[in-house]
């Protein structure tokens, strides 16, 4: 598998030239199988750049989404295949408990805060999930509930004798200290990413920002840290950058927390543009 990212920060936009490294776009991964199968993670303000990019043959998109906050489906109407009527594009996002995942984007794309009505779309399909694992082409993809304000779910895609680990927007150790006096079973997210080979993981605070912010369903480094060791991933990407977080500051986290939590994985953080390749065993 190829992972690229094309927006890596959260809550809001934040393009400028203090941020113009780790990137301003918001949550927005690409994942390509190796025979190009694409998967679309998240419709931040970043699927836009991605939307330019793809290829003009592509007749399917999948977009997993994995909630209806608005830094996570605000640029899905910019993008472009989304209004070629040759061109299928699959939805799959969480449902409410009362509404369908389609009923729920409908608020969004439809008049007053966007101009075309989700229904006028070509051919768009919108699927609720969780649901028990799906296979689309080579990808194996497990869905699952995870903790964060709101109908959230966190996904396991694995391929190419690989596992990656989606989970943007997770407050696992809410209520505990790193999740000490919890049993696995009690963890948010543990049975998704035990054993990940890539992990790519919310770490909008810091220790004291995280204070003033508990319940808000964001971890600190800290938190990101010690959820990676327990679930045993061989590798994190710290993700969900805080806006106010500019590119020197994110240098200087990324630092500071491995070394003072010396992690048991190899550890980096979201670079809008970079890709990461994952080989299986």
């Amino acid at each position: 598998m190829r992972v690229t990212f094309f927006g890596t920060r959260g809550s809001v936009a934040s393009p400028g030239n203090d941020t113009a490294r780790y990137g301003g776009n918001t949550s927005t991964v690409e994942v390509r199988a190796n025979d190009g199968t694409m998967l679309i993670l998240d419709a931040g303000t970043g699927i836009r750049s991605l939307g330019k990019l793809v290829s003009a043959d592509t007749r399917r998109f999948d977009i997993l989404l994995t909630h209806l906050h608005l830094d996570h489906i605000q640029g899905l109407g910019f993008f472009f295949p989304l209004f070629n009527p040759h061109v299928e594009v699959h939805i799959w996002g969480p449902a409410s408990s009362t509404q369908s995942l389609e009923s729920r984007l409908s608020r969004y794309l439809s008049p007053p805060l966007f101009p075309v009505h989700l229904r006028d779309l070509p051919l768009v399909t919108c699927h609720n999930v969780p649901c028990p694992p799906l296979e689309i082409g080579p990808f194996r993809v497990h869905s699952a509930l995870v903790c964060h304000p709101g109908p959230t779910v966190g996904y396991r895609i694995e391929a190419d004798g690989t596992a990656l680990v989606y989970l943007p927007d997770h407050e696992p150790f809410l209520g505990s200290q790193n999740g000490a006096s919890l049993g696995t079973e009690w963890i948010s997210g543990y049975d998704l990413a035990k054993g990940a080979d890539l992990l790519i993981h919310d770490a909008q605070y810091t220790e004291s920002e995280y204070e003033c912010c508990v319940g808000w369903g964001h971890s600190s480094y800290r938190h990101t840290l010690a959820f990676a060791d327990t679930v045993g991933a061989k590798r994190v990407v710290l993700f969900h950058h805080d806006p106010s977080h500019d590119d020197e500051m994110l240098d200087g986290l990324v630092t500071s927390a491995t070394q003072h939590w010396k992690p048991l994985c190899a550890v980096s953080a979201a670079c809008e543009g970079t890709a990461i390749d994952l080989t299986g065993s």
